[in-house]
């Protein structure tokens, strides 16, 4: 098992590998595997790349980020503005149903609005991150129906035989409550954990989904 100095500086490696990230004024700490970026980055789009480089390093549980977005001057829009654009995306965005909305204040997005499936909120969230201005996104959008736990499980189960790398070797536990799935249990390969979470957001309903799923190797 990687050490907490060995998953601090891959992380700290693989931020600097990252084109998307200027890791220049990131700072990493790493407890046990549960990893914290603190410091600021010039863009949201790399607030984001930031917490995933560090979710890609191997001995990484967890990322707490706490990344500050500082736009340059250029890079700052006022509130009608960034709100207009943000509307145009959203309304431009095949994936986002209508009624979904945006408003801005001071680089701050607070997206409203009602749609079926956890997928379609975070494609809103999606269209409107990469727009000159943002600093951070709320995304208040609700998720119209609580989720099935039986369309829940059958979609994990089957997303875990297609993908799994030894047929019954890994141990998936689903529970369902209200709009939130957690996993839990375990799985071989990346690839079946990636499958497992992908499944469980595609069902109607699902607003988070708790991961608590072990990879083993």
């Amino acid at each position: 098992m990687a050490t907490t100095k060995d998953i601090h500086e891959a992380v700290e490696a693989e931020l600097k590998f990252d084109p998307l990230v200027d890791d220049a004024d990131i700072h990493v700490v790493n407890i046990s595997g549960d990893v914290a970026l603190n410091g600021t980055v010039p863009s949201y789009p790399q607030y984001l790349a930031a917490a995933a480089a560090a979710h890609r390093v191997r001995g990484v549980k967890d990322v707490h980020n706490h990344l500050q977005v500082v736009l340059p001057d250029a890079d700052c829009r006022d509130d009608a503005m960034l709100t207009t654009a943000a509307n145009n995306a959203l309304t431009l965005n095949v994936t986002v149903p209508d009624g979904v909305e945006a408003i801005a204040q001071d680089g701050n997005l607070t997206l409203t609005g009602t749609v079926k499936y956890g997928r379609q909120r975070e494609a809103a969230e999606l269209a409107v991150a990469g727009l000159t201005g943002v600093r951070n996104i709320r995304d208040d959008i609700e998720v119209s129906n609580d989720a099935d736990p039986a369309d829940v499980t059958l979609l994990v189960q089957n997303a875990l035989d297609r993908n799994a790398l030894i047929a019954d070797d890994s141990d998936v536990t689903v529970n369902t409550s209200g709009n939130t799935v957690t996993l839990s249990g375990h799985v071989r390969t990346r690839a079946e954990h990636d499958a497992v979470v992908g499944a469980a957001w595609m069902a109607g309903g699902v607003f988070k989904v708790r991961n608590d799923l072990n990879v083993t190797g």
